[in-house]
């Protein structure tokens, strides 16, 4: 491999490792900024785990980074309430003895989070916000990357352009075999988009008022209309285009996932019928207006929550992929070192232009964002959205209470969920340890 490509590739890898770390650092300062604003003592705020690196402090924080990039977190006062007893009271130490196992972990959460307070003011502890403020600190992360990942989208769409589907090559004919390559002869009718005079090179604004499709949705509308005339606004040489044609019907091969031709359990191709009218589409960079944004950011954000729903699922081809012979699948789930690498990988591609690269990268480091938002977001703990249900358990609580003129039940115990924390902890730990070891020896291919 020539020097420069290697240097290009770690060039990548660093330009990762410094938005990663960007995207951590504003994911706890949303999370410190509200804490502070609501009085809440924070005594640590921290990049990375492992040993400290550099630290500095200012008043009652000690800012820092640590030696693991791969993370980073806040030291707020009292996560968890203390222990109480039978009349309400909290309990000085922990009076049980010959504790069960699931007992001592939530005591364990307790007592170190007693240990933050250090002196503090028990007015200032976490557990003592109102349930709206925890929420608002809790939410406050998760809220910084899905900012983040808008405002790259803003820089990619505005700037650089949205991928909008073209016309990359216009056919003499339309193929009338199931795998749509066969060759034209002398007696074939023209294709429809060579009779409607389609160009290559042709951006398609619209299909049958679609704006600004993507090749998917293109090939998708043009399959719907076997035999039914559709409007095409093209834009060539700058200026805009109305085409009326007509696909016509035709037989083609059913593929799956993976562009491979299914077929019947008897062996039998399976074969559609479908619209064509002889085109080959592409992509070109369309910029579009600010307006479009926010769409663009919440169908990704949509897209990425599914994911997280298929996670299982996937994660036994990911398993088949590293311990059998079976292909890893292209959308299969990445780890941070897969994004690295696929950052580094693009970073070092010879013969691709600097700004696509610059458009890839930018991509990679949006969905990473969004992807950190989604995460955050779960209804689990020791994530974000764990804390956030809690605090909203608490509401509903205070609210029936002050319905039925009874006193406030005080701060949820979220530590006797702490058993569940192992668990989650230990799935997510064995999950990145799978994807880790996947995109090491089997990453997922860039080029399909």
């Amino acid at each position: 491999m020539p020097v420069e490509t290697v240097l290009l590739f770690v060039f990548g890898v660093v330009i990762f490792i410094i938005g990663l770390v960007i995207s951590v650092a504003l994911h706890e300062l949303g999370h410190l900024s509200f804490a502070k604003l609501f009085g809440v003592r924070v005594s640590q705020y921290m990049v990375g785990f492992g040993k400290t690196l550099w630290s500095f402090k200012r008043g009652e924080t000690e800012y820092g980074i640590k030696a693991v990039l791969l993370g980073g977190y806040i030291s707020m006062a009292g996560m968890f309430p203390p222990r109480k007893t039978a009349d309400g009271e909290i309990s000085k130490q922990d009076d049980t003895r010959n504790r069960a196992f699931f007992r001592a972990v939530v005591q364990d959460a307790r007592d170190a989070s007693a240990a933050t307070m250090d002196g503090t003011d028990e007015s200032r502890a976490f557990y003592n916000a109102s349930p709206w403020k925890r929420i608002i600190i809790m939410v406050a992360g998760p809220f910084m990357n899905l900012l983040i990942g808008i405002a790259i989208t803003a820089v990619l769409i505005c700037g650089f352009g949205a991928p909008v589907a073209t016309i990359a090559t216009v056919g003499a004919c339309v193929p009338t075999d199931p795998t749509g390559t066969s060759k034209c002869v002398s007696t074939d009718a023209p294709s429809p988009a060579k009779v409607a005079g389609i160009k290559k090179g042709d951006v398609l604004i619209s299909v049958k008022g679609v704006k600004y499709p993507s090749t998917a949705q293109a090939t998708a509308l043009i399959q719907q209309s076997a035999n039914e005339p559709i409007t095409l606004v093209v834009l060539r040489d700058g200026h805009q285009m109305t085409i009326t044609t007509t696909p016509v019907k035709v037989k083609r091969d059913q593929l799956d996932a993976s562009g491979v031709p299914m077929s019947t359990t008897e062996g039998q191709p399976i074969v559609s019928s479908l619209g064509a009218i002889g085109v080959g589409l592409g992509d070109s960079l369309i910029p579009q207006p600010i307006t479009a944004v926010l769409p663009t950011a919440g169908a990704q954000v949509g897209s990425t929550f599914a994911a997280l729903g298929k996670l299982p699922t996937n994660l036994v081809g990911v398993w088949n992929a590293v311990f059998t012979s079976a292909p890893r699948a292209p959308g299969s789930p990445v780890s941070v070192v897969g994004v690295g690498r696929a950052i580094g990988t693009v970073s070092s591609m010879t013969g691709v232009p600097v700004k696509d690269k610059v458009y890839t990268i930018l991509g990679l480091l949006a969905s990473l964002n969004f992807a950190l938002f989604a995460l955050n977001m779960l209804p689990l703990l020791p994530l974000d959205g764990g804390h956030v249900v809690g605090a909203l358990w608490e509401a509903i609580r205070n609210a029936f209470a002050r319905l039925f003129g009874r006193k406030k039940p005080g701060p949820v115990d979220i530590a006797r969920a702490m058993p569940i924390t192992y668990v989650v902890v230990a799935i997510f730990v064995a999950m990145s340890a799978l994807l880790i070891v996947a995109d090491l020896i089997k990453p997922v291919s860039l080029t399909g």
